[in-house]
């Protein structure tokens, strides 16, 4: 099945999306230093994979849900894996599903979703992913509302992948690390944070396996590409309001060297969250219930 690319493009970028295939990104580029240059890892237009696409929504929670399903006011609720090769359900189910477009204006683009228990799942809700390309960078939401009848728990996320030169760096201020074995199922939590997972310090790109989400976020990150003389920069506008560093979490896959890309993934909630004490950073949802995440991308040159 092919699945066709709809470009927005304003402000010197480029931006392909792809509803038909999770709602996600095929591409994000920019015009710097008179090149057209990749923010996000291009998709190649061809695999289905939803991995090899440039950045895809993560809803009606983040990351992976372990034990077969969680428990919520005495009611088990079974899970199926959802991913060939993954023994649990990962990154909900929003991303495999097609999704509806409109566009909203030169520039700006809304893609939709209704989900009615897909594959099985309790969760029946409707999502929408807001995108708008400004002077500078892209502004992107993702938004969530419950339908069903019963209080569901949601967490949202959102998952790029970045392109990895020699010389890439990722840094953003976090309190803590997330512990795993080599089930990336945390086991632990840790204030202090190995040297070259020290997200804070700023962290190569390239390096041992990283796929750890890390607490007490504070909203912002900055990619850098040396051999580029470009920066990308992240935040979140609603960061406080949300409930800043103590509600704020993020994530790192740094895979190895063979996988093109790395991501650096904004979330709500640490993986297996359904399974921690107090749900941390996932928020039940009672019928027509909402939670949002935005983000604000910007680009810069930057010495090279």
């Amino acid at each position: 099945m092919k699945h066709p690319i709809t470009w927005l493009r304003h402000a010197g970028q480029h931006l392909g999306l792809v509803p038909s295939l999770g709602g996600a990104v095929a591409a994000w580029q920019c015009e710097h230093a008179g090149e057209r240059v990749d923010l996000w890892r291009p998709w190649d237009g061809e695999t289905p994979d939803l991995y090899q696409l440039a950045s895809f929504p993560m809803v009606p929670w983040s990351n992976r849900i372990a034990q077969g399903g969680f428990e919520l006011d005495g009611r088990f609720h079974p899970m199926q894996p959802n991913r060939a090769g993954e023994p649990y359900p990962i990154h909900g189910d929003g991303w495999l599903q097609p999704w509806q477009h409109d566009q909203d204006g030169e520039g700006a683009a809304t893609m939709a979703l209704t989900s009615h228990h897909f594959g099985g799942d309790p969760y029946h809700y409707e999502a929408t992913q807001r995108f708008r390309l400004v002077p500078g960078g892209l502004d992107q939401s993702l938004h969530v509302r419950h339908l069903g009848d019963d209080p569901m728990p949601y967490g949202l996320g959102l998952h790029p992948w970045f392109p990895r030169t020699p010389g890439t760096t990722v840094q953003a201020p976090v309190q803590g690390l997330w512990t795993c074995g080599d089930d990336p199922i945390p086991t632990g939590h840790v204030a202090d944070i190995p040297a070259d997972r020290d997200l804070s310090a700023g962290i190569s790109a390239h390096g041992s396996l990283i796929d750890n989400a890390y607490s007490g976020w504070g909203g912002r990150a900055t990619i850098a590409w040396p051999e580029r003389g470009l920066q990308l920069h992240v935040a979140m506008p609603q960061f406080e309001r949300d409930g800043g560093t103590a509600a704020h979490q993020c994530l790192v896959y740094r895979p190895p060297a063979h996988i093109a890309g790395f991501c650096f993934e904004p979330i709500t909630h640490p993986i297996n969250a359904f399974h921690m004490p107090g749900r941390p950073g996932l928020r039940v949802l009672a019928r027509g219930e909402t939670m949002e995440m935005a983000v604000q991308w910007r680009w810069k040159a930057a010495a090279a």
